[in-house]
């Protein structure tokens, strides 16, 4: 499949971070990135375009990070959900895990991490 087949949900509330990451991704090859501010937002772009994978902050306002996982879990299991840390949310972590989360990232992340994530989603895609 490939990297530009690849669509992807950046969903954080800090535009800095959607910026950084929406750099990275684009770097390598991901043509299709959809942004949103909050989990909300992240839940009706990914019923409208089907994703394969959104990195998710855990903590926003509007709905969390955990939240905006429980809900997308009822109609998309297949999505893969990457959550973005900051120090403290360990308990939330835990939660995001048992709610079926692919992966997590701490911030602030190395890009090698970021890549690292992209290389195993396009190798499962290409199954």
């Amino acid at each position: 499949m490939g990297s530009q087949k690849l669509k992807i949900v950046l969903c954080d509330d800090s535009m800095l971070v959607r910026k950084q990451l929406l750099e990275i991704l684009t770097d390598a090859g991901i043509k299709t990135i959809l942004e949103a501010s909050n989990g909300k937002e992240a839940l009706s772009l990914i019923k409208e375009y089907n994703p394969q994978a959104i990195f998710l902050d855990i903590v926003m306002p509007v709905m969390n990070g955990i939240d905006t996982l429980k809900e997308l879990r009822k109609f998309n299991s297949k999505i893969k959900v990457i959550m973005l840390t900051s120090s403290g949310t360990q308990t939330h972590l835990k939660t995001a895990l048992e709610e079926g989360a692919y992966d997590f990232i701490q911030k602030p992340w190395k890009e090698m991490q970021i890549l690292s994530i992209l290389d195993k989603l396009k190798d499962e895609e290409e199954v």
